[in-house]
């Protein structure tokens, strides 16, 4: 049996698009990536709503294949549907590729030309086949690989959901090992980037937040022609990865280790958890959250949330803080800190991003960046103030990422005090556009 280990997921509006019409799907054992077209946002409705009706697959007694097929049959009829409705999404589709892991085997339904590949011993293999034009004539010899890349009329797809009333789904189940990296991408991704550069990345990089980022960065770097979409999950043998000892705790495993600000908070309710103690468990899958459906309708400040307000005992927050102070020393976050004139700047925090009674801090800002949160697109500012735990690497890395997608360049910001000099700890560059992401912690970059 195997078992999803990691998992990383973004999206990015590219260089030279004004909307993002992509969307993902990142629950396992499901994981999906649709890529709409049409016109007046249609693509955008189409997509989300080919991974909506993934979102909605609750039936474990159908076989997986089937249940791929069903749901995108029911996806197509769906958009087909909408758009004879209204004229101004006439013709509207979108792609699909969706991924099932279930036991040993993955399965695959298929639509159009996003891609799933498999990363296996250092070598990345395409699964599924595109139903493009230029697809076609390679398949028939008429085309060389070098020239289908090439082609003009390389976006032209011969298959999608949503245009016609039926649709032909493609199916195939894949046996796993352990160890392999599963990539389902839209073709912002593999337009920019040949197999050989897509495996270069997956074989230097073996956190899969910071692939994501770099195949993004990567991809814009080559022109950012269209929206790019990565959704990337490593599998293991159930059972078989631990936390090793002192490793660091972020997003989901410093929750179960009962050092994150919800148990906290739940300690101080209950009055029976603030002594948890700190003993690593096994660790989860990473994942990263959802982009915002739309920005926050005012710049949250950094201030984080009381939760722990009113009549707890100072005894009782004491015992709370001594339990998460190895938390907090080992967690990361993005957040924003008042600047001249009161314009939030981002911000790298070090802890947990909340407050305990009698004003006990569970963070420190480590960094405060000259970009000011307004500076950045709007669909990434959700990411910016969102909270999310990281590592530090993680988390510096986000930064340097939200700075590059800033309107203006960022100077140099300006360092809090005892912290190592960023030639030590920082991660991977940023990228341009917008887009959100997750990773291992979760969040954007």
């Amino acid at each position: 049996m195997l078992r999803i280990a990691e998992a990383a997921q973004l999206t990015d509006t590219g260089r030279q698009r004004e909307a993002n019409e992509d969307s993902y799907l990142a629950r396992g054992p499901l994981f999906a990536v649709a890529d709409g077209m049409g016109g007046a946002q249609a693509g955008e409705v189409a997509s989300r709503m080919a991974v909506a009706a993934f979102e909605r697959v609750d039936d474990p007694v159908a076989a997986p294949e089937e249940l791929l097929r069903r749901t995108a049959e029911d996806a197509n009829h769906e958009i087909f549907e909408l758009a004879q409705g209204d004229s101004s999404r006439s013709g509207m589709g979108t792609t699909l590729t969706a991924a099932l892991v279930h036991g040993d085997e993955i399965s695959f339904g298929h639509v159009g030309d996003s891609r799933a590949y498999v990363f296996r011993d250092g070598r990345l293999r395409q699964i599924t086949n595109d139903h493009s034009l230029v697809e076609e004539l390679r398949r028939q010899g008429k085309l060389t690989r070098d020239q289908a890349a090439d082609h003009p009329q390389r976006s032209v797809i011969t298959r999608a959901l949503g245009p016609e009333p039926t649709v032909d789904v493609d199916t195939l189940t894949f046996s796993a090992r352990p160890g392999d990296v599963f990539l389902l991408c839209s073709d912002g991704l593999t337009t920019m980037l040949d197999d050989e550069d897509v495996a270069a990345v997956l074989d230097r990089e073996e956190d899969l937040a910071r692939a994501a980022r770099r195949l993004v960065r990567e991809a814009n770097e080559r022109g950012g022609r269209d929206n790019i979409t990565v959704v990337l999950f490593r599998l293991e043998a159930a059972g078989e990865a631990a936390a090793g000892e002192g490793e660091t705790l972020i997003g989901p495993a410093a929750a179960a280790a009962g050092l994150s600000a919800e148990a906290v908070a739940a300690g101080a309710a209950g009055g029976s958890r603030g002594g948890a103690a700190a003993e690593a468990p096994p660790r989860p899958p990473r994942r990263r959250p959802r982009r915002p459906a739309a920005p926050p309708p005012a710049p949250p400040r950094r201030w984080p949330r009381r939760l722990l307000a009113g009549g707890v005992g100072l005894l009782l927050a004491a015992a709370i803080a001594s339990a998460a102070v190895l938390g907090a020393r080992q967690v990361w976050f993005i957040g924003t800190d008042p600047g001249p004139g009161g314009a939030d700047r981002l911000a790298l925090f070090r802890g947990l991003p909340y407050e305990l009674p009698f004003g006990i801090e569970l963070y420190s800002v480590r960094e405060v960046s000259a970009v000011p949160l307004l500076a950045l697109p709007a669909d990434r500012r959700g990411v910016a103030v969102d909270h999310e735990l990281r590592s530090e690497d993680d988390a510096r890395s986000l930064l340097e990422d939200l700075e590059s997608a800033a309107v203006t360049a960022p100077p140099d910001r300006k360092r809090g005090g005892g912290e190592r000099d960023r030639g030590e700890g920082g991660g991977a560059g940023g990228q341009g556009g917008g887009g959100a992401a997750g990773g291992s912690g979760g969040g954007a970059g």
